[in-house]
């Protein structure tokens, strides 16, 4: 409760000539004393009233009060402040006192509020200024603790994201003893931790210990202040702060965290928003290595048409090959044959991309893509012909000599069922196709000579209608009793 002085409410002049209104001349005068019996005002009722500010203290303490005089205490709430002594109107006068002491006491709260709220108000304007500018969870939740530390005494504070792969609160960042158990996972619903993360209230407990919802572990607490991390649909982590010495925390203390948490808040969901952001940028930049941006875009979103897992599919498959590579390689030094060899891939696989294909891998200087997997997409032979039409036409564009003169490329295109997915070992797995159609666009290629395009029936007969053929002839394949019919593509160089 603020501090009140019944002394320093008599020295203002006013309210001594409002007590002097107040009462009629008396024949014995009223004396007011403080709480420890020390006379303030000596006779009032009189033609005047002495106060301390008019005498010397000595004078008015000399003064006696005879006993059997009413005597009524100033009181504020349940402190008395002070009596007042007399014959008559004392009840008057002390209702007036206590009055004016309440006032008074009403006056200091609000300006004691107004201050507090302002240096609150300061207090996250800096907190906010701090975190302005920090995308990073860890160093925005250091911030936290440190804020948080400076103005509530502790020992030990964290900041616990919640894991949803695991249902557990991890810390992300730690303070004091909560640093040596920097590894703690704590169930989502277990503990006074996981009661704020799941009830998104704030909680203050003192002698935590006797708390049922305890949770004992090495940073051992007496007193505890836990607040939830919300966002605008979720509670995403919380933020504790405690003391392993017997302290008791606040309501005002539980405000005050609260409201740095609340303030912290929207920096920690930016913060992991932006990481999220950067991390499937990442996957989003190795994909594209791979598969088309718009297909990328589709395996990041887990659209329902995608799907890495293994099954049967129909699909398009490419095969593409520079016809007497080995020959070429001994003409350049190694060096400069892997800048010509990027080159000419960078070149294919914009093709590729750009025609709805997946680039399954690179075997040698071969290429191999795939239509129509991981998604699904209509017309895959005729995207698969006009892939392998512009690639064989982008290399007679490229700007580099050497690469248009000695990189003749010879292409085979299937199409039908196969298996396709994640094929592979535990510990390394390949994207890729596998059955009879990818035999027949790999043998198909090794046909090819320097810029044709050799296709088979499925391939001719889906497509025959958008593009010219003509008959290449047949083809015998291990392990099937039939020839495979094979098509050149005709097209314009």
């Amino acid at each position: 409760m603020q501090s009140i002085s019944l002394k320093k409410i008599l020295l203002k002049r006013e309210i001594l000539s409002l007590l002097r209104g107040l009462v009629t001349q008396l024949i014995s005068p009223i004396v007011i004393q403080d709480q420890e019996g020390v006379v303030l005002v000596a006779d009032l009722g009189m033609d005047t009233a002495t106060t301390l500010s008019e005498n010397s203290p000595e004078s008015i303490n000399n003064l006696t009060v005879n006993e059997g005089l009413n005597k009524i205490p100033v009181v504020l709430g349940d402190e008395i402040l002070g009596w007042v002594i007399g014959d008559e109107q004392v009840e008057q006068v002390a209702d007036f006192l206590s009055y004016l002491a309440n006032r008074e006491f009403e006056q200091k709260t609000l300006a004691a509020d107004a201050l507090d709220k302002y240096r609150e108000i300061n207090l996250l304007y800096t907190i906010a200024s701090k975190m302005s500018n920090c995308l990073d969870v860890k160093e925005i939740g250091a911030l936290v603790l440190e804020e948080a530390s400076r103005l509530i005494s502790s020992t030990s504070a964290s900041v616990m994201l919640h894991n949803h792969q695991t249902n557990c609160l991890e810390i992300v960042s730690a303070k004091g003893t909560a640093e040596n158990v920097n590894s703690l996972q704590v169930p989502a619903n277990v503990g006074i931790a996981g009661y704020v993360f799941t009830t998104g209230r704030p909680e203050l407990v003192n002698d935590a210990t006797q708390d049922p919802r305890y949770v004992i572990n090495e940073n051992d607490c007496y007193a505890i202040i836990c607040a939830p991390i919300l966002t605008k649909d979720r509670t995403i982590g919380v933020v504790n702060i405690s003391n392993s010495e017997p302290v008791s925390y606040t309501s005002q203390d539980l405000k005050l965290f609260s409201a740095i948490v609340t303030q912290a808040s929207g920096a920690i969901e930016n913060a992991i928003l932006h990481e999220s952001k950067l991390r499937e940028q990442r996957i989003k930049n190795n994909l594209e290595r791979y598969l088309s941006p718009q297909v990328a875009e589709a395996v990041i979103n887990e659209k329902e048409e995608v799907s890495l897992t293994t099954s049967r599919r129909r699909i398009a498959m490419l095969f593409s090959d520079i016809r007497n590579f080995t020959t070429k390689c001994e003409e350049l030094e190694p060096e400069q044959l892997v800048t010509y060899l990027n080159e000419y891939f960078t070149q294919m696989v914009d093709v590729i991309f750009n025609h709805q294909g997946t680039v399954n891998k690179f075997v040698g200087d071969m290429i191999v893509a795939m239509f129509g997997a991981p998604s699904a997409i209509a017309d895959r032979e005729y995207w698969a012909i006009a892939a392998a039409i512009n690639m064989q036409k982008r290399i007679k564009n490229l700007p580099i000599d050497w690469i248009r003169e000695n990189f003749i490329t010879g292409i085979g295109i299937s199409s039908g069922d196969v298996i396709v997915g994640n094929i592979g070992s535990p510990q390394h797995m390949d994207y890729t196709a596998i059955g009879d159609e990818m035999n027949i666009a790999s043998r198909l290629q090794g046909l090819a000579k320097g810029g044709q395009i050799l296709v088979t029936r499925s391939v001719y007969e889906a497509t025959q209608s958008a593009f010219e053929f003509r008959e290449f002839g047949t083809l015998p394949v291990k392990g099937k009793k039939k020839l495979v019919e094979v098509f050149e593509v005709i097209y314009e160089d």
